[in-house]
């Protein structure tokens, strides 16, 4: 495996950015919502697959990754990312005044660019940031926003959604194809929807989709690749290649690590067997974690993710019939909602339960759900 594997997806690409634009099957000018277990590709196929198609549109792409730094107010972060962008396209003045060692830099005489401060200046709106930056370019502005559920857990980071929906609305106005385009991704399609569920959240009315997974052409591109770099008697088939991708999840990097051991191994004969028995290795390492963490709840904390895996997006955490489900799973008739309050906050803590900054739930995990109901005893009881 000399050279480095790369392997694109141009269509989907295409098909999304024509969604952007609203003149595709698919309408997602109020925004483009896609959800998808981490290390599935996403990021990946944002930055080497969207970015350049938005490129060669002509468009004038900001990708910003809230996962990178979670401590760091969204607002800041995405402010940050469109200074830099302003910065590269005014390329002359940034560059003189850094190279007369200048801290700070006006830009059209309205934004002062700080080199030294995070974020805009105050007064200065994620909206006039935006605008400036399609001024100066005089090209449509798609905004890539990753990880954005991890906005959703403090009012500063709905803020910063909300603004971006006041920004979109005001340069979109009056334009028959859209100035500001906006894509949010993100690890938990539950989480992301709290983003367009319900009336008082910023794109009431959106519709988040699933990421489109990597698909058998990945595997078979893929399996091309390896085999290039072994002997005749060790090739991998198409068909255990992509056996393994589905028990792996979907995730290239794992597969890569499974592939790489059984290269190594040179054991020819028995390869796809090998494969499998790896990759059902790594997928049953995940689950017994799933059943360590999980035994070591209370009984009423097991109750509490049993009705959530139950209900879902559906899930009202001190209704009577959740509050009577907990009675009867933990076996407790005398339960108290404060009772349940301190345990659903001790889920929080050990990464069980993700809550938003307005008090909605969902599980910190997708792949919980999937163990739960694998693994753990059917729920017979009346919710």
């Amino acid at each position: 495996m000399h050279t480095q594997f790369t392997y694109k997806r141009p269509e989907l690409a295409r098909s999304l950015c024509d969604s952007l634009a609203g003149i595709g099957i698919a309408n997602s000018r109020s925004g483009l919502f896609l959800a998808g277990p981490r290390r599935v590709g996403k990021s990946t196929f944002l930055n080497e697959d969207l970015v350049p198609e938005a490129h060669a549109r002509k468009w004038i792409p900001v990708y910003v990754d809230l996962w990178s730094d979670k401590n760091t107010n969204p607002a800041t972060l995405i402010a940050e990312a469109i200074k830099t962008k302003i910065g590269a396209f005014d390329s002359i003045i940034t560059r003189l005044a850094k190279a007369a060692k200048l801290d700070k830099v006006a830009v059209m005489g309205t934004l002062i660019l700080d080199f030294k401060q995070s974020g805009l200046p105050h007064n200065t709106t994620l909206t006039d940031a935006l605008r400036i930056l399609h001024h100066i370019t005089k090209q449509p502005i798609v905004l890539i926003v990753d990880e954005a559920q991890c906005a959703l857990t403090t009012e500063a980071g709905l803020n910063a959604m909300f603004a971006l929906k006041s920004a979109r609305d005001q340069l979109n106005s009056g334009h028959s194809m859209p100035t500001l385009m906006l894509v949010f991704t993100g690890s938990n399609q539950d989480k992301l929807a709290h983003l367009v569920l319900k009336k008082d959240q910023p794109f009431f009315g959106s519709d988040v989709i699933q990421f489109p997974l990597l698909d058998k052409g990945f595997t078979d591109a893929f399996t091309t690749w390896a085999n290039q770099s072994l002997s005749q008697n060790n090739q991998f088939t198409q068909e255990g290649m992509w056996a393994a991708f589905k028990l792996a999840g979907h995730r290239p990097e794992i597969l890569r690590q499974l592939a790489g051991k059984i290269a190594i191994s040179g054991n020819a004969a028995n390869f796809a067997d090998l494969l499998s028995q790896n990759a059902e290795t790594w997928h049953e390492r995940i689950w017994e974690e799933f059943e360590s963490d999980f035994n070591a709840l209370t009984s009423l904390q097991q109750a509490i993710l049993e009705i959530m895996v139950l209900k879902s997006r559906d899930w009202s955490p001190y209704s009577e019939s959740s509050m009577a489900s907990y009675r009867l799973l933990s076996k407790q008739p005398t339960l108290t909602v404060a009772s349940v309050q301190t345990a659903i906050q001790s889920l929080r803590e050990r990464g069980f339960i993700w809550q938003s900054g307005r008090g909605a739930y969902a599980l910190e995990d997708d792949s919980f759900a999937e163990w739960f109901r694998h693994t753990r005893r059917p729920i017979s009881i009346s919710v």
